[in-house]
C-alpha cells in the first residue's frame, strides 16, 4: 500500500492510493471523485490491466467521461433536471443538452474531492460530506466508498450514505472495462442476467415501461459478442433477475469474456438495475494509461444502480433516503 500526491483540485491535495493483494492484483484509487484509476488482475498470460484510466488530475477534470468515478447524488439521468419529494419540487442543474441532469450535475460526487478515512494493504475507504442543497439536492449527506481487492482477482465496491433530511440518492461505480487491452471491446462476449429493460426516448430518459428483452437487439440472456450486424449501440438500464445468492445477498448481473485472452468478468450486486454502456461515443483526446488511446467502443461500463429517473417514476424502485436510514450497495467484479 502506498499513498502519494496526484496534484491539486478545488484547493485541496488529491491523493493516489495504491493497493495490492496476496495474489498480485493491484489497484490505484484517487480521491478525486473516488476514482478507480487502475486495476490489474492475474490472468493466464500474466497480469492484465482491465480498466481505462488517465495520467493527471487535469486530464480527469477536463476530459474524463466518469472513468472509474462514483457518480451521485443520483447516478444516471433525472428528466427535466427536477423531481418532487414530499410535495416539494427540487430543481437541479441541467448538464445535458436535452435539459436533463446526468450523474448528479456538473459538480456531482464523481467530480469533487473525497477524503481518505481508512487505508490498508488491499483496501481503502473514502468519505464525502455533501451539504444540504448540493447541486440542488435536499439534505446533508455523508457518503462512503470502500474499495477492496479480494483474493485472487475480485474488486469489491461498497457504498453507503446517510442523510439528515429526506432526499433521493443512487450511487454507481463507473469504470470502463477492457479485458484484453485491445483498441475496442466489440468482440467481447456478454451475458446479462436481465430478462427486462427500461426502454428510453431519444434523450435516454426511460419511457416508464419495463419491457422484456426477448426478440429485441437488447437480449443478452445468452452470451454473445457486443458487435452485431445491425450496428446497434448500447446505453440501457437492464433489470437484474432477482435471484440473490443467500450466502452473499448478491445477484449475478452479468458475465463478460474476452475471446482473445480468455479473461472473464462476473458481476454480482445487490442493486435492481445495471446500465450496460458500450462506449460507442467515447473519444478521449488525451492519452490514457501507458499511452493508450481511448476511442469508440474502447471499453464497456456495467453500472449497478437504481433505475434512471426513478425520482420521477413511482413504480420504479425507490431512490428515496430518509433520516435514520442507510443507503447500501455492494457490487463485486470477479475476474478469472
Amino acid at each position: 500500500m502506498q499513498v502519494r500526491s496526484f496534484g491539486h483540485a478545488d484547493g485541496v491535495e488529491i491523493q493516489e492510493i495504491s493497493l495490492r493483494n496476496a495474489a498480485g492484483a493491484t489497484a490505484s484509487v484517487i480521491t478525486w471523485g473516488a476514482v478507480l484509476r487502475d486495476l490489474v488482475v492475474p490472468a493466464a498470460g500474466g497480469p492484465q490491466r482491465v480498466v481505462l484510466g488517465l495520467n493527471s488530475i487535469e486530464d480527469y477534470r477536463t476530459h474524463s467521461p466518469y472513468f472509474g468515478a462514483i457518480p451521485g447524488r443520483f447516478a444516471n439521468r433525472i428528466a427535466g433536471a427536477r423531481f418532487t419529494l414530499d410535495g416539494q419540487v427540487h430543481t437541479l442543474p441541467a448538464n445535458e443538452r436535452a435539459g436533463n441532469t446526468l450523474h448528479g450535475g456538473p459538480k456531482g460526487f464523481g467530480a469533487v474531492p473525497w477524503r481518505v478515512e481508512r487505508v490498508e494493504e488491499a483496501s481503502v475507504a473514502l468519505v464525502l460530506e455533501s451539504p444540504d442543497g448540493d447541486e440542488g439536492f435536499p439534505g446533508a449527506v455523508r457518503a462512503t466508498c470502500t474499495y477492496t481487492l479480494a483474493e485472487p482477482g475480485t474488486l469489491v465496491v461498497e457504498l453507503t450514505a446517510t442523510t439528515d433530511a429526506p432526499t433521493v440518492l443512487s450511487l454507481a461505480h463507473h469504470s470502463y472495462f477492457n479485458l484484453d487491452g485491445g483498441p475496442d471491446v466489440l468482440d467481447h462476449e456478454v451475458m446479462l442476467n436481465c430478462p427486462f429493460m427500461t426502454p428510453t426516448d431519444a434523450n435516454l430518459i426511460p419511457t416508464g415501461e419495463i419491457r422484456s428483452v426477448a426478440g429485441t437487439p437488447f437480449d443478452f440472456t445468452t452470451m454473445r459478442p457486443i458487435r452485431n450486424e445491425a450496428d446497434q449501440n448500447y446505453d440501457m438500464n437492464f433489470v437484474i433477475a432477482p435471484q440473490a445468492d443467500p450466502s452473499t445477498g448478491l445477484a449475478h448481473a452479468a458475465t463478460v469474456r474476452s475471446p482473445k485472452n480468455g479473461l472473464t468478468l462476473e458481476l454480482h450486486t445487490d442493486q435492481p438495475g445495471v446500465q450496460f454502456y458500450d462506449a460507442a461515443k467515447l473519444h478521449c483526446p488525451v492519452p490514457g494509461l501507458d499511452g493508450a488511446r481511448y476511442d469508440s467502443h474502447g471499453g464497456f461500463a456495467l453500472e449497478c444502480q437504481v433505475f434512471p429517473d426513478a425520482p420521477n417514476r413511482r413504480h420504479f424502485p425507490s431512490a428515496e433516503l430518509r433520516p435514520g436510514q442507510t443507503y447500501r450497495q455492494r457490487s463485486e467484479y470477479r475476474f478469472a
